[in-house]
Formats: C-alpha cells, sequence, structure tokens
C-alpha cells in the first residue's frame, strides 16, 4: 500500500519532487509519499513521511481525492495508493518546509506538473484535482478513471457511456454532474437601502445578502434555508415574501451554483434594532444604498442585487438571471 500527497499552495501550484538517480537513470520527479510498511493508515503514513522529510506539518493533510490500484510498478504486485490533499499550504508554510537531502522540490502549475511526472501518476493526479474541485473522490485502475467513479471521468466520456446506456444506475448517480445550492434574501429599509452583511468567515471585506446553503440532504428546501439563514446571521425570524430571481453561475472546474432570492420585505426601525449578530457568520452588518453598492459587493452579486431591486420597484419576477443578470 502506498500513500501520496497532492501538495497545493494557495496560488494553486502543485508541489513536484526530483529525486537524482544515477546518472545513466537521470532524475525522477514525483509526488511526496511513502510505502505503508507500519501498523499506521495511509494517511498517518503520509502525515509522517511529509514531517519527515518535508517539515510540513501533520494538521496540513486534508481529505483523500483518490484511490487508484496500480498494476504497472511492480510485477508481481499490485499497489493500492490513496492520494490525499495536503494544504493549501500558505506563503509561510511553503518558505517554512525543507527538503531531505537527495531531492529538490519545485512548485509548478497543474499542468506543467502533470507533464513532468511519469505514468500512471500524471493521470493520477489530473483525476485528483477534478475531485478536489468537485469535493467528491476519484476511483482509478493504474491512472485510469474507471466508469462510475464520482470525480475525473472526462465529460466526453461520461457523456458518450450515457448514450450507450453503459452505466447502471448508482454509477449515473455518481458521474452526473453536481451543482450546488444557495437561498438568500434581500430585505430593505424605508429609504431603499438594502441589508447587507459581512461573512464572518471572508476575508476579502466584501459583503453579500444574508443567506446560504441549502441543507437538501436534511430534507430542506430554498425558502426554509433562507428563514433558517437569516435567524443564525442576524437572528431575525421573520417570514419571507415572494420569490425574485433564480440565478446560474457555471464555476468550471468548480460545481456550478444555483441561488434563489427571497424578498424579505421592508424593514423597520424596530426591526433592524432586534437583529443580533452571531460572531461566527457574521462580523458586520449594514443598510447600504444602491449606490454604494460597487464598492461593498463583488460581482457577480451586486448585479444579482440590483435586478432583485428592480423585480421589486416594478413588481416583477421572479427573473431568470445567468451570473447576476437577465437571461435571454
Amino acid at each position: 500500500m502506498q500513500a501520496s500527497g497532492l501538495v497545493l499552495d494557495t496560488r494553486d501550484r502543485v508541489l513536484v519532487l526530483t529525486r537524482a538517480n544515477s546518472p545513466s537513470l537521470g532524475v525522477h520527479r514525483e509526488l511526496p509519499g511513502t510505502l505503508i510498511t507500519q501498523v499506521e493508515s495511509p494517511g498517518q503514513g503520509l502525515a509522517r513521511i511529509m514531517e519527515q522529510d518535508l517539515g510540513v506539518d501533520a494538521h496540513s493533510l486534508g481529505r483523500l481525492l483518490a484511490v487508484d490500484c496500480d498494476l504497472w510498478t511492480a510485477p508481481s504486485l499490485a499497489f493500492i495508493v490513496h492520494l490525499y490533499l495536503v494544504g493549501p499550504l500558505d506563503e509561510d508554510e511553503v518558505a517554512a518546509m525543507t527538503v531531505a537531502e537527495g531531492m529538490t522540490a519545485s512548485w509548478q502549475a497543474p499542468e506543467v506538473a502533470i507533464g513532468m511526472l511519469p505514468e500512471p501518476e500524471a493521470a493520477r493526479v489530473r483525476a485528483a484535482l477534478a475531485a478536489f474541485h468537485t469535493g467528491s473522490i476519484a476511483h482509478l485502475v493504474t491512472g485510469r478513471v474507471q466508469p462510475g467513479s464520482p470525480a475525473g471521468l472526462p465529460s466526453d466520456l461520461r457523456a458518450l457511456l450515457e448514450r450507450d446506456r453503459a452505466l447502471g444506475a448508482a454509477s449515473h448517480r455518481a458521474v452526473r454532474p453536481k451543482i450546488l445550492a444557495d437561498a438568500d434574501v434581500l430585505f430593505t429599509d424605508s429609504a431603499g437601502g438594502v441589508l447587507l452583511v459581512r461573512p464572518a468567515h471572508r476575508e476579502d471585506g466584501w459583503f453579500r445578502l444574508p443567506g446560504g446553503g441549502i441543507d437538501s440532504d436534511l430534507g430542506e428546501g430554498p425558502r426554509e434555508a433562507a428563514r433558517r439563514r437569516v435567524r443564525a446571521e442576524l437572528g431575525l425570524d421573520l417570514p419571507l415574501g415572494r420569490l425574485l430571481a433564480v440565478d446560474w453561475e457555471n464555476l468550471t472546474p468548480f460545481p456550478s451554483r444555483t441561488r434563489y432570492v427571497f424578498h424579505g420585505g421592508t424593514l423597520g426601525e424596530h426591526d433592524l434594532a432586534r437583529i443580533r449578530l452571531n460572531p461566527s457568520e457574521s462580523a458586520e452588518w449594514r443598510m447600504a444604498t444602491p449606490d454604494e453598492l460597487p464598492s461593498l459587493v463583488a460581482e457577480p452579486g451586486r448585479w444579482r442585487i440590483e435586478a432583485c431591486l428592480t423585480a421589486v420597484q416594478r413588481r416583477t419576477g421572479p427573473l431568470e438571471l445567468r451570473y447576476g443578470t437577465p437571461g435571454t
């Protein structure tokens, strides 16, 4: 059994190790990793070797990205390779890295790293990156993504398999593209200002509408999610009005996102005085005039708010939006 690490930094680069061999064999490029020869899990083994060879803290070890049954590396033995995410490491963590004697380390753009690595490791990295972006796990045999793998199956091959009805129901569910779903609420005040929140977990300083992810796995729908998120972020439990818009964003290589925006109505001074922020959810709230939105809300969120304000004023909608702008 083998454990390898897809080590990423905050610039989305991949760590590639170069090991010097004999002059006749040249150099060998690889991901950090180790054979599991002790009584330990693959993750424990990788954490051990990352600290030992690179000085990377074990807490940087992330989730499992891919499992590969490697039939090529050893003629008489099949290796089961577990490929884990490590990082993304920030600048300080990258600067603190050390490299064991006999190896050099370089940070490469993903496609460059894939081109530098031998097969089947290169194919393994490509599938693992797909799993990283989509939040899934890739299933491979000697670097080849298997039908039914939740991540890494090329979209053209998926379409071909579906067309030929070559996938069972379980595999079909696994390979279908996934989307994320959110629900937001547009609250205004008597002066036409929009209620915005600044999330506690974001460091970019941008504001957004109150709202968040829909817990569909718990049976929650968009309206229930919007009301729950307003309670969590603002401490307000208010009935919501009509649906103003549905917004679609393609975010390849990440999953696409659909967002429902509901009208929360006009808040009076009494309502605003009852706002109680949850520090773990929201760092700040404010009312913003339409003219202030460009400096407070990133696109396409600003476009989405402006479209919803127009729908409220004209009593139209629900709107079909794409990246915050009306669809055609």
